[in-house]
């Protein structure tokens, strides 16, 4: 037996339901009108629903990012991808040290290593972000993703650029970061040579 799946709408400026699927046909339900069903973190349009565009007709949309991820919400999701990666690279020093028992070696090899940390990130966060998930761990924790200017998934190259570009935000002082608080889009100085932006989930 098929399980019934019951849908809250948002009518108005509020919710209203629960309302099964044929009975949405009844209500006044704009491609833009927002919709939930259990399973669901959040509201969506009704467009983003496959079965509510096959029903009323509605074609998927990609609307234009509105929601930004704030400064602080980036600088979060930096430190916590930087945490993982430092964990990571001192469990290997820690395993390095079963084959290297000098001391002055150890205090050697465990500094040499550090600068491997930052090119990790990079490579990570290059990988990560053209993902299907658009995000490393720090970014997916917080909600937040790099999309290109409509709100789409960036291609490898395009990461690659974004990231080499953070070179340029770190030069310049780190004002390519604070940037940011300038631009409407919260775009840092890397978001605007690569044509990114880091945008968040919206709520209700």
């Amino acid at each position: 037996m098929d399980k019934i799946i019951e849908y809250t709408v948002v009518i108005n400026g509020k919710p209203e339901g629960p309302y099964l699927l044929e009975q949405l046909k009844t209500l006044p339900i704009q491609s833009g009108t927002f919709i939930r069903k259990p399973g669901m973190d959040d509201y969506k349009e009704a467009h983003e629903l496959p079965e509510l565009r096959e029903l009323l007709g509605f074609v998927k949309e990609v609307p234009t990012p509105q929601y930004f991820a704030s400064f602080d919400q980036r600088l979060l999701a930096a430190a916590i991808d930087y945490f993982f990666l430092t964990c990571a690279y001192a469990v290997l020093t820690l395993l390095s040290f079963v084959v290297v028992d000098d001391k002055a070696e150890r205090i050697m090899l465990t500094f040499s290593g550090l600068p491997l940390i930052p090119f990790a990130k990079f490579l990570y966060g290059s990988f990560a972000e053209a993902s299907p998930k658009q995000g490393t761990i720090g970014k997916m924790l917080l909600n937040i993703k790099v999309t290109d200017l409509g709100g789409n998934r960036i291609t490898l190259g395009n990461s690659f650029g974004r990231n080499s570009a953070k070179l340029f935000s770190v030069l310049t002082m780190f004002i390519g970061y604070l940037y940011s608080f300038l631009n409407k889009k919260q775009q840092c100085l890397h978001d605007l040579i690569a044509n990114t932006l880091v945008i968040k989930d919206r709520l209700i």
